[in-house]
């Protein structure tokens, strides 16, 4: 079954019960190069393969870019 979230701002259709770190490879994005926010609260790295999405739950994803 799917469940509707959102994350950064547009509604997505993802499998029920996926860990964020699940949500993160499926988009290809590192947890060690990305900030995610979890319903307003900043996940420690620890804590993305322990936070199951439910559904409306709302995601803002930052990647971490290097340069000078």
């Amino acid at each position: 079954m799917d469940i509707i979230i959102t994350v950064n701002g547009k509604k997505e259709a993802i499998k029920e019960n996926t860990q964020i770190s699940d949500f993160l490879a499926s988009k290809k994005l590192s947890p060690d190069k990305v900030v995610v926010e979890y319903n307003l609260d900043i996940l420690n790295r620890e804590n993305l393969e322990n936070s199951v999405l439910k559904e409306n739950d709302i995601l803002e994803i930052l990647r971490i870019v290097g340069g000078g």
